[in-house]
């Protein structure tokens, strides 16, 4: 698959518009098939990815909706999402895909670290984030990923000084960075292209945080 096939686009705003059980049954052959097409898609990125990273595994989402505890009770999702896995714990990080019509965008980095993890990366802020600042700020980096985002705590998390100089990062609960694409970027030849080069160059934020979290305060690893 070179490249994205517009009735993605169609078949979501039809969707929106429709979003019940017996008009997806109708339309589920048109679904499926596009749900195809996607695979190849992301098995293309990830042969790619491999050329220089390990990817475990890549995981589509279900276009179906847990409506079991939520107030909107449509039962499908308007996008397709797709996760690639690294092989973990030696390599952290994670690359996303989300591809819907009007809201296209590729996310990177961590978006809920488990306890532990978050913990150990804030320490680390804490000590010493010139490192972490000098690569984050770098022209080339900015130029495909732009700013830090995540959301974080309103003031200081518990153990930390709110008076700290880099609670800027220690207060953050998530690490992650998004690129957004418009529809007729989606719908160019080079989408593809565009997605493999962006994940790449998210590659010197992944070494950094992974030389983190595999060793102890000390340096010493953990593996």
């Amino acid at each position: 698959m070179q490249s994205i096939n517009p009735d993605i686009f169609n078949f979501y705003t039809e969707l929106k518009s429709n979003n019940n059980r017996e008009w997806f049954e109708y339309q589920k052959p048109r679904y499926k098939a596009l749900e195809s097409e996607i695979k190849n898609f992301n098995d293309d990125i990830k042969e790619e990815l491999n050329r220089n990273d390990e990817i475990e595994r890549v995981k589509m989402f279900r276009i179906y909706r847990d409506i079991r505890f939520s107030k909107n009770k449509t039962p499908f999702k308007t996008h397709f999402g797709i996760s690639f896995h690294r092989k973990k714990p030696q390599l952290r990080g994670g690359y996303y895909l989300n591809i819907s019509p009007g809201d296209t965008f590729i996310a990177t980095g961590f978006w809920n670290p488990e306890k532990e993890d978050l913990f150990r990366i804030r320490k680390e802020m804490e000590i010493d984030s010139d490192d972490f600042r000098k690569l984050i700020a770098e022209i080339s980096f900015k130029k495909y990923w732009g700013s830090l985002t995540g959301d974080e705590v309103k003031t200081a998390p518990k153990g930390f000084s709110k008076e700290d100089p880099n609670i800027d990062l220690i207060k953050k609960k998530q690490y992650i960075f998004i690129k957004k694409f418009d529809d007729k970027s989606v719908l160019s030849p080079d989408f593809k292209n565009q997605i493999i080069s962006h994940f790449i160059a998210i590659r010197p934020f992944f070494n950094y945080m992974t030389s983190i979290l595999t060793t102890d305060l000390n340096g010493v690893p953990v593996f």
